[in-house]
């Protein structure tokens, strides 16, 4: 067997290549419409991703997920995979926004004044009255069997606050 010249690959390193497009397409595969659209992707590795969506046969998504690898093969990757990290890494701050939301109305409604105050200065458009009111009323349902239906309102509220 011949050794390789410096601008071949090995039969290895390109399997593994291919196989890297391929992870690249399936994280692709779970986005949305939108988000792919923003992405300028060709219109036939668009088509390809919106079919394997569709797909329920796993033989039948393994050899669409070989195609949408091929069709990466032509397009510049590092863009795409900034833009997925870009994504990911948006819904992961989303999800710790939510869950410090969570905590905070949970700190609230047991009676955790302190955090009212520094939420109040922390967001100088908070309404006092508003939040004051949203926390009486949450905590007044605590030990009742009925809905949590201020709990919901003070999390909307919090919310709120936070992203405007």
């Amino acid at each position: 067997m011949e050794p390789l010249a410096n601008n071949e690959k090995s039969r290895t390193q390109l399997k593994k290549e291919a196989k890297a497009l391929q992870q690249i397409g399936v994280r692709l595969a779970t986005l949305s419409d939108d988000q792919l659209g923003r992405m300028n992707l060709p219109d036939d590795l668009m088509e390809a991703i919106r079919d394997v969506r569709s797909m329920r046969s796993h033989g039948a998504r393994r050899r669409q997920m070989q195609y949408i690898g091929t069709l990466m093969r032509q397009v510049a990757v590092a863009p795409i995979e900034q833009a997925l990290m870009d994504i990911e890494q948006g819904a992961h701050q989303q999800a710790r926004a939510f869950q410090r939301v969570e905590s905070w109305r949970d700190r609230l409604v047991t009676g955790d004044d302190k955090l009212m105050n520094e939420i109040l200065e922390r967001f100088p458009d908070a309404n006092r009255q508003r939040l004051g009111q949203l926390v009486r009323s949450a905590r007044k349902e605590i030990g009742k069997e009925a809905p949590k239906r201020s709990a919901r309102h003070l999390f909307r509220y919090l919310q709120e606050l936070t992203s405007g």
